[in-house]
């Protein structure tokens, strides 16, 4: 019997209670990997925790706020600690509040920003180190909304930009030494994301907008950054853009 691709590796995941992170976990697990699995709903991520571990997984649950930088020095430290390196981190937390710019709560503002962007920083940071020792691989989950602008999503498509382009300079920064940075840019995707959306102009234009299409589910991107994390190590998959086939 082939080991399994990632057997002896360990992998951290962010957002990981729920849709594309929970996937991840699943699919990253069933590869051999050990998963530090964190988000804020810790009791949906023991529940996970138990599932994986059932099947015969390592697993490392840990309650984390990627927007709390001191968490996120020690849960990466839990991490290593606790399964013994770091050689994937899989950056999936972010949250969406949609909306105009005119009549916006800034409060949205700042927890996009402080989770979707900064949060990502404050991960990749805290876990480079590590990475660099493994010659690891970080997978930063973006966005269509990276590349391309819509109304109502300046702030949330502001936060996917920088993604893009913090992960570009970050690989032209660490490639040499052996790491590798994977940027997943999913279309829209069958998840609690849209449920974050507290202006009901903007979210039922947005449902309206969405209704005809086959949307994409959690395990498609989750197969995305399988891939992309079990190639060869001589090759980098640094971008996936992924969206429904009927998605214009």
């Amino acid at each position: 019997m082939m080991p399994s691709a990632l057997q002896g590796k360990v992998a951290l995941i962010t957002g990981a209670s729920s849709g594309i992170g929970e996937a991840t976990a699943r699919a990253l697990a069933a590869e051999g990997a050990a998963v530090a699995i964190a988000a804020r709903r810790v009791e949906k991520l023991r529940a996970l925790g138990d599932e994986l571990t059932a099947a015969g997984a390592k697993v490392h649950v840990l309650e984390l706020d990627v927007a709390d930088r001191q968490g996120v020095d020690a849960a990466v430290a839990s991490t290593v600690e606790a399964l013994g390196g770091l050689d994937i981190l899989v950056n999936n937390a972010g949250i969406m509040l949609l909306g105009p710019v005119e009549d916006a709560d800034t409060t949205d503002w700042t927890r996009m920003i402080d989770t979707n962007l900064l949060g990502l920083m404050y991960m990749t940071r805290a876990a480079l180190p590590h990475l660099l020792r493994s010659k690891g691989t970080v997978v930063q989950m973006s966005s269509i909304a990276g590349r391309v602008n819509v109304r109502n999503a300046a702030v949330y498509q502001a936060t996917k930009f920088g993604v893009n382009a913090f992960s570009e300079t970050l690989r032209q920064e660490v490639t040499e030494r052996g790491v590798r940075v994977v940027v997943i840019e999913p279309g829209t995707t069958d998840t609690e994301l849209r449920g974050h959306i507290t202006h009901t102009a903007t979210k039922e234009m947005y449902e309206q907008r969405i209704s005809q299409i086959r949307k994409l589910q959690a395990q498609d991107i989750a197969e995305a950054v399988r891939y992309a994390v079990t190639a060869p190590h001589h090759a980098t998959v640094h971008e996936i853009f992924i969206r429904p086939t009927d998605q214009v």
